[in-house]
């Protein structure tokens, strides 16, 4: 099973050295052997030829315009996506692009921009820090972790724009985590999707780093059934 870590691998992001260990870990605990490759976001065509696609933190990343279509490739061929850090802000860019019609910025990636941001500088940055996540009840999310409050680790500087919030989901982003203390965003979520999910915090960086987080086993599983999914044939959609 192919797996495409998405991201300009630098040895100086922490999370980018943890992810060999924990797709070991995933391999002796889970039984899910994935073959990963990384992907800069300077050459993301072909994607659709993977399993899986993680979009790993690091921004920011070398091409925007890179990152935004892996997160549509998954999104349109169906294929289960976990965006981390980076991966969350591109993956709500990349929505509100391409489902709602929004002509929006980055503001860590274009500050000089002159369209509104979708992605703003954060009040206080969370590089660092850890803080508890509120879960909605019935969504994936909460189905994964098993409960409502979860103690997650951070190191982002910027987060979505709330005014931007009520579009989004009007337009199917479920909104699904949101921090404890003042009600932002920080897990986003589509249904209908075999998975496609992305978190503000960084999973990679849970514990020690010898077991997966329970959203990255969870995002595992989800590649071994979409890796055996029957094949459907080339006129069924003419019966």
């Amino acid at each position: 099973m192919r797996i495409a870590l998405v991201g300009d691998r630098s040895p100086s992001v922490r999370s980018h050295v943890r992810i060999p260990g924990l797709l070991e870990a995933l391999r002796e605990r889970d039984g899910i052997a994935l073959d990963p490759y990384w992907i800069p976001t300077t050459d993301t065509d072909g994607l659709e030829r993977f399993d899986g696609i993680w979009m790993v933190p690091g921004s920011p990343y070398a091409s925007e315009d890179g990152a935004v279509h892996a997160a549509r490739t998954a999104r349109e061929h169906g294929i289960p996506f976990l965006g981390t850090c980076g991966g969350f802000q591109h993956m709500l860019l990349e929505y509100a692009r391409n489902v709602c019609g929004l002509d929006v910025a980055h503001a860590e990636n274009q500050p000089d921009d002159l369209r509104e941001f979708l992605l703003t500088p954060l009040a206080c940055s969370l590089a660092g820090h850890e803080g508890a996540v509120d879960l909605e009840p019935g969504t994936r999310i909460e189905q994964i972790m098993g409960r409502r409050t979860t103690i997650e680790a951070y190191i982002c500087s910027y987060g979505l724009n709330e005014d931007y919030k009520q579009l989004l989901r009007r337009h199917g982003l479920v909104f699904s985590g949101h921090a404890a203390d003042e009600g932002a965003v920080r897990v986003a979520e589509l249904p209908g999707h075999p998975f496609f999910l992305a978190t503000m915090f960084q999973p990679e960086l849970w514990g020690d780093g010898t077991r997966p987080h329970p959203v990255i086993s969870a995002f595992a599983a989800a590649i071994a059934r979409h890796a055996v999914r029957p094949a459907v044939p080339a006129n069924s959609a003419a019966r």
